[in-house]
């Protein structure tokens, strides 16, 4: 057994992990704090969040430089609540890495200058690049997932890296649910999961989840660890305000786990 692959709420649901990419993104099409990111990453934690995510680019489009130790402290208030930072490990993600050293790493296969995140990582002709910076997180005490297209044959790969863990990426389910190809596409994340327990690794999800498709999915997909949800939660939130929508996520996480 992976120790790190492994941490369930202890109520055996689903953790959500908040991205706050697009507050930032708010945020900087203004030369002022507002709306500020470590306040919106206060409100959703003490709504419940289990933890917050945070994808630094190089370019600074969004979240920047400042803002991961700003978040790093502000989570010393929150002792149970978990950092993951995503990015490319070989641009300036390790840097984060190194500087705030998070409970979780999230290694994603951006270009620079990418519009967002569309693919995981290609395995094994990737493994010899990964393996000497996973052991660096191992080392500084972090744990680390890939970010992975659904692709079972890939996950015995990924543990071979040394990751503890996979983020399935999602997008691909997301635009099937609701029309005749969800049960077909719901069988790939399925068989995804089941390759990625069987090789050791805990199981993280993202891409486009929302409160529309999220209980399908953890339904269907056995073991999902951690939801990383961003866009579509901060949109609620415009409307509902982020205590109510992270109770509504939660709520969804919850009884999916019951019905499972």
């Amino acid at each position: 057994m992976n120790p790190l692959a492994s941490a369930a709420d202890p109520r055996g649901a689903t953790q959500l992990s908040v991205n706050l990419n697009k507050v930032a993104l708010l945020r900087n099409s203004r030369h002022l704090d507002l709306p500020s990111v470590t306040r919106a990453a206060t409100l959703v934690l003490a709504a419940g969040a289990h933890g917050i995510t945070v994808h630094p680019r190089p370019d600074q489009r969004h979240i920047r430089a400042d803002d991961v130790p700003a978040l790093k402290q502000l989570l010393e208030g929150f002792p149970a609540a978990e950092y993951n930072i995503e990015g490319n490990p070989l641009h300036n993600l390790m840097d984060h890495v190194r500087a705030s050293r998070p409970h979780q790493a999230t290694f994603v296969p951006d270009a620079e200058g990418q519009f967002t995140s569309d693919h995981g990582w290609n395995l094994p002709a990737d493994l010899e690049t990964l393996k000497p910076l996973i052991r660096e997180c191992h080392d500084l005490g972090v744990r680390v997932s890939l970010f992975m297209d659904p692709i079972p044959e890939a996950m015995a790969w990924a543990r071979e890296a040394g990751a503890d863990r996979v983020e399935l990426y999602t997008e691909a389910y997301a635009s099937a649910h609701g029309t005749e190809r969800q049960a077909e596409v719901l069988a790939r994340y399925t068989a995804a999961a089941q390759a990625a327990q069987a090789a050791g690794l805990g199981l993280n999800a993202g891409h486009d989840l929302n409160l529309a498709n999220l209980g399908d999915f953890v339904r269907a997909v056995p073991g999902v660890l951690e939801v990383s949800i961003g866009h579509a939660l901060i949109a609620d939130a415009l409307e509902r305000g982020y205590t109510e929508t992270i109770r509504a996520y939660l709520q969804c996480l919850h009884l999916s786990a019951r019905s499972a």
